[in-house]
């Protein structure tokens, strides 16, 4: 992998947005998806991990999405996957589902983890060196303080993920029931925000804060944001989010001389629109899968999918909507 400051081609915008030639005039992605001619991935996919293709209930990725996963990396779609998550997570869930299913020789895989802040490859020999941007960690004394705050108060709902390393996090018990959980978040979440003054860090509740859509834009190390989902709460720097994924991801492919006619960006919530957002900025085709029920959905100068899309109801969700949508994807590139 090259270094977090820069591109690996001139083509693309800085991490930062930062560019020394305009980007080309967007492009609208094609519903549905078009086989293409050869000379370049007809598709790449870009792809939150908890909600789209794990269950947010086991935490754990179907069998039918590993299967569907393979075939479409095996036609030539590039498979990215972009999360919040740790490496050790992905590994355990996603990498080794995916070898023991079997891996085709020559296939390779990028997994961006923790937001944009750790990263690595995979193929058939396993999972490749996980590099850390440490411009991005957050303070171990804060982390420290953190985990004996879960420890002393939350501990009966919670966890503290010991497998981050860059942002902190913590997570629902699974057997704790969701209501629990979430009535006990918003109390750990301001006791996480108060923590920070002592440790030198600056911060926002993202669910609070103005710049929501896409975090506080700021490269300075003391801007932090508590960022609560539905099963979690992430602690992480403000420049970190899905779309310093989607930079990494598309330097990934520039590095491997690949430019996919169009993208399909697929997540379970607000900020997950941040990967197709900057891939539409930088004038890709893209279109976002959105696979909460189908309500309220943002306008957006790219199309907004969900299950109603291929051919299913408005509840269908999560993982299940993920699926419907690889199987559709396999239909259209197996002619």
């Amino acid at each position: 992998m090259t270094d977090s400051s820069a591109p690996a081609t001139p083509q693309t915008l800085s991490q930062d947005g930062a560019t020394g030639s305009a980007p080309r005039a967007p492009r609208q992605a094609t519903i549905p998806v078009e086989p293409g001619d050869g000379s370049q991935p007809p598709l790449a996919l870009l792809l939150d991990v908890d909600g789209p293709i794990a269950s947010p209930v086991t935490r754990s990725v179907p069998d039918e999405v590993i299967a569907e996963l393979l075939w479409l990396a095996s036609a030539g779609v590039p498979v990215i996957f972009n999360t919040g998550r740790s490496a050790d997570f992905i590994i355990q869930q996603v990498v080794q589902p995916m070898l023991a299913a079997g891996i085709p020789d020559g296939l390779e895989f990028l997994a961006v983890c923790e937001k944009g802040a750790t990263w690595f490859t995979f193929d058939r020999s396993g999972a490749g060196e996980v590099q850390v941007d440490e411009q991005y960690k957050v303070p171990a004394s804060y982390a420290a303080a953190i985990r004996d705050l879960v420890q002393r108060k939350y501990s009966d709902w919670m966890f503290f993920d010991e497998t981050k390393l860059a942002m902190v996090s913590v997570e629902q018990h699974v057997e704790t029931p969701s209501g629990d959980y979430l009535a006990q978040q918003p109390l750990f979440d301001a006791d996480a925000l108060s923590l920070m003054p002592a440790h030198a860090m600056r911060g926002l509740i993202r669910s609070t804060a103005p710049e929501q859509a896409n975090g506080i834009k700021d490269s300075s190390a003391s801007h932090f944001l508590v960022d609560p989902t539905i099963i979690s709460t992430d602690i992480e720097h403000a420049r970190l989010g899905k779309d310093l994924g989607a930079w990494r991801a598309l330097t990934w492919l520039q590095e491997r001389g690949l430019d996919p006619e169009q993208w399909r960006t697929v997540g379970d919530s607000g900020t997950d629109y941040a990967m197709a957002d900057w891939l539409q900025a930088q004038g890709h085709a893209v279109a976002h899968v959105d696979v909460r029920p189908a309500a309220e959905l943002p306008e957006k100068p790219y199309h907004v999918l969900t299950s109603v899309h291929v051919g299913l109801g408005s509840d269908v969700i999560n993982d299940e909507a993920g699926l419907a949508f690889l199987r559709a994807w396999h239909e259209r590139l197996d002619g």
